[in-house]
């Protein structure tokens, strides 16, 4: 059961990313409301998941967590629009700048869930807050993963 879920939330949110960049339209509203409605959804999976009830202090956290990791999530689409409208003509300075940005953005995003994690503890316990690292990790590798075997390499449709 938990494991539909995951699948669920992830294919959600792989049908946001890919489907706002090969169509290559952004628009701040849709992403807005698809990131809401995969929150809502991965929040009802990670409630589940902890099993700690109405833990005000994590749920405050978490709530600040998904605030800044929706902002990352904005920029990995951008990324991803930006690999789709340069993937047939990508000269060398958009290539390094580009991968920059990637590394640049995928640090961040490790590094938001490492802080969130020392947060939790200190809140909320050692063990819930080891559950949220792996959900989330979990989560993101799924994504990450679904992504590169979505996404032709560069070269790769020429």
């Amino acid at each position: 059961m938990k494991k539909n879920k995951f699948y669920l939330l992830f294919a959600l949110l792989l049908a946001i990313a890919i489907g706002q960049t090969l169509n290559a339209q952004t628009n701040k509203d849709e992403i807005d409301y698809m990131q809401s409605i995969f929150g809502m959804e991965k929040k009802a999976a990670i409630a589940e998941f902890l099993n700690i009830g109405s833990d005000a202090f994590f749920w405050t956290l978490y709530d600040a967590y998904e605030t800044e990791r929706k902002e990352l999530g904005k920029k990995r689409l951008d990324l991803l629009e930006k690999y789709a409208n340069n993937y047939v003509d990508m000269p060398d300075v958009i290539t390094d700048q580009l991968i920059s940005d990637i590394q640049t953005q995928r640090k961040s995003l490790d590094k938001l869930i490492d802080t969130y994690y020392k947060k939790m503890k200190k809140e909320s316990g050692s063990k819930v807050a080891a559950q949220f690292y792996q959900f989330e990790n979990y989560i993101l590798a799924r994504i990450r993963l679904e992504v590169l075997d979505s996404v032709p390499f560069i070269g790769e449709l020429e």
